[in-house]
């Protein structure tokens, strides 16, 4: 837990003083609302497509991070130094799926309110889909933090790490799809069938961080 806790503790201070990835994440869901406002020349939203909208909007942005995640262990021997060290290196994929989390919590703080805005979509629907975004951080983060690391040694890395990773996701995406579109529509949030839809997410989260897990130190040696 030691060095999970410094391993991430590094990452949040680096961005902090970098920015380099949350003003990019938050830059490119304003843009990305503004190209859907005009190009579906929609002032509201409800139902699937305000949750096709917002969906589609966080799983983009979220690539600008997971293909920066393991951008200093690259350039700076960071893996290198975590296989000398003797620590688990599992604590590595913990701590970069734990920043990814981090760093889409920060960007949906600031897409939800902004989706609200511009879309005429009420916060009492918001609110309940903001739980159901956390469960799909964890899948994203669980599944992002172990693509980079298989795709961050090619040169590559910008190309391969969608092209790995949003196919993973698909399951992701229709279970937050699901869970979401009651919540908003034109009546106001409903909660009718999200239990099945939370129980995909939930098992899916499960599995890529056991996969991600037991795999982790294999493909810190390769």
């Amino acid at each position: 837990m030691s060095a999970f806790r410094a391993i991430l503790a590094k990452d949040l201070r680096v961005e902090l003083r970098t920015l380099e990835s949350l003003p990019a994440m938050a830059l490119f869901a304003l843009t990305s609302y503004v190209l859907f406002r005009f190009g579906l020349d929609r002032e509201t939203l409800s139902g699937p497509l305000a949750a096709g909208v917002l969906l589609a909007t966080v799983l983009f942005a979220s690539l600008l991070a997971v293909n920066r995640i393991f951008l200093a262990e690259l350039e700076q021997g960071g893996f290198d130094a975590i296989r000398l060290a003797p620590v688990d290196g599992t604590s590595l994929f913990l701590a970069k799926a734990a920043a990814l989390i981090a760093y889409l919590v920060v960007l949906e703080a600031i897409a939800l309110p902004t989706f609200s805005l511009l879309f005429a979509v009420e916060f009492s629907g918001l609110l309940p889909a903001a739980g159901v975004l956390l469960m799909v951080d964890v899948g994203i983060a669980a599944t992002g933090a172990l693509v980079s690391a298989i795709a961050t040694n090619s040169r590559a890395r910008d190309l391969l790490v969608p092209l790995l990773l949003l196919p993973l996701l698909v399951p992701v995406m229709i279970g937050a799809a699901g869970a979401i579109e009651p919540l908003l529509g034109e009546g106001g949030p409903s909660f009718e069938g999200a239990g099945r839809w939370l129980a995909v997410l939930g098992v899916y989260d499960v599995i890529f961080i056991v996969i991600g897990y037991a795999v982790y130190d294999f493909l810190l040696e390769d």
